[in-house]
């Protein structure tokens, strides 16, 4: 050392010894506003959540975070929206993906909005169903041109016999190309190609019998050949193209109040009529037939049509007895037959959309027994004025309708046998009083015997479709 170390108080000692105090003490915290600009761009990075920033993309993305039951939910709407880490940490401040994602799930508040609606599969085409049962009637205008070319009274019978087997046989054999039409088209084409010529053989040979081969044969053969093809066409949905070949007939009647055709025209309209809906027949089949049959397709039992027959024919044979005494209600019945598919399809929807509404099964039972009678009422109010116009008791028309709407209703959820048999012993209860000139008498005995079968199909109705599980 150059000099001696002063050791008086105040010398340079005491302020190297108050330097070295001063290094030892902490260092004091810097207030935010003092930091320069270098600290602060170091310390940018690690500021916390942009909050503004964050509600903003919460206001965004309300309507699909707010349905979310986890925020890892939210955290694959954020991936799905493109949002990487690096932008996450530099938009939002947030350090990782869920953390934004916890964010949003706490600050949107939860909604969870009823699904939409789903679409009536048994929706009807209304206009479908209305022109099929106008084709129901439309054949009886050829009995109405050339009534005055043949004995009613005479070969009606004959006519009927052949109609009731024509009837019942279209019924299992539509059936059967039902369940076809599930294989493919080109199957069910083919059911009807070997079916319906066969029931027309069928139909004509019974009319033969008690004909004795007269010319009333012909006429047989002329009605089942059309009930064939006719039957081919509205199982293949081809209404429009039997109407078109229908318009020789209804040309042919409609000029009747006012020109009389004479004989050659009266039996040559039905004959063009006829003919045309054979060449269309004959065109829709080849066309279904030309589509690629479905490999490994397994034919149903006959068995299974076989309660389908039957229904037509006890049908037939109560309609056959009401148009005995009230010809033109029958006419009514028939052209009701569209409005009648037209609330199958109806029955269905609505008890699709009660199994959604309902919760136990009472309910549905409850909901189930107030639409069959909705759709009841709806099918049978209108028939009420009708009968009433035509000089109809109401009561035997009704209950008739009811009947058979009931048992197509059974029919169209495959409960074809207890729609079956109580229609065929309404059919027989009624036809023997008839026939055999039992009490009360044939009048009473069919409303008794329809109305006992309505509410008997009904009551099977209720019980076997008031549970959900045939609508399921």
């Amino acid at each position: 050392m150059s000099g001696p170390i002063s050791l008086e108080p105040g010398g340079a000692e005491q302020d190297t010894l108050a330097l070295r105090l001063a290094d030892t003490r902490p260092p004091r915290r810097r207030p935010r506003w003092a930091f320069d600009d270098a600290t602060l761009a170091i310390r940018l990075p690690l500021r916390g959540p942009d909050e503004e920033a964050v509600s903003r993309l919460a206001a965004e993305l309300a309507d699909r975070v707010g349905p979310a039951v986890h925020p890892y939910e939210v955290a694959a709407l954020l991936e799905a929206e493109g949002l990487s880490a690096a932008l996450i940490k530099e938009r939002y401040g947030h350090p990782s993906l869920f953390s934004l994602a916890a964010a949003l799930y706490e600050q949107v508040p939860r909604t969870f909005p009823e699904p939409a609606r789903a679409a009536d599969p048994w929706r009807p085409d209304t206009v479908r169903c209305l022109l099929r049962g106008v084709l129901f009637a439309l054949p009886g205008l050829a009995y109405l041109l050339t009534a005055p070319l043949w004995d009613a009274g005479r070969y009606t019978p004959v006519l009927i016999v052949a109609g009731l087997l024509s009837w019942a046989w279209g019924q299992a054999l539509g059936h059967r190309a039902h369940l076809r039409m599930a294989t493919g088209r080109r199957e069910a084409a083919r059911t009807l190609l070997i079916g319906a010529p066969l029931g027309a053989v069928v139909a004509t040979a019974a009319a033969a019998v008690p004909a004795g081969g007269g010319p009333v044969t012909l006429v047989a053969a002329a009605q089942s050949l059309y009930l064939a093809a006719a039957g081919v066409l509205l199982v293949l949905a081809r209404e429009r193209l039997l109407l078109a070949a229908l318009t020789p007939l209804i040309a042919g009647t409609v000029v009747l109040p006012w020109w009389e055709p004479g004989s050659l025209l009266r039996a040559g309209l039905p004959l063009l009529a006829l003919l045309a809906t054979l060449a269309v027949t004959g065109r829709v089949l080849l066309v279904a037939l030309g589509v690629p049959a479905v490999p490994g397709a397994t034919r149903p039992r006959l068995l299974w049509s076989l309660p389908y027959g039957l229904f037509g024919l006890a049908a037939g044979v109560l309609v056959l007895l009401e148009g005995d005494r009230e010809p033109y209600a029958v006419i009514v019945l028939t052209v009701s037959m569209g409005p009648a598919e037209w609330l199958l399809y109806r029955y269905r929807g609505l008890s699709v959309a009660a199994l959604r509404a309902t919760a136990t099964p009472a309910g549905f039972l409850l909901r189930s027994a107030g639409i069959l009678g909705l759709c009841l009422l709806a099918y049978l109010l209108p028939l009420v004025p009708a009968a009433l116009y035509t000089g109809a008791e109401p009561a035997a028309l009704l209950f008739l309708a009811a009947a058979l709407w009931t048992a197509l209703l059974l029919q169209a959820f495959g409960a074809a046998w207890p729609s079956a048999g109580i229609s065929l012993a309404a059919a027989a209860g009624a036809g023997a009083v008839t026939l055999f000139g039992l009490p009360p008498g044939p009048a009473p005995a069919l409303t008794l015997c329809c109305g006992a079968a309505a509410l008997c199909l009904s009551a099977c109705a209720l019980r076997l479709l008031g549970r959900p599980a045939p609508h399921a």
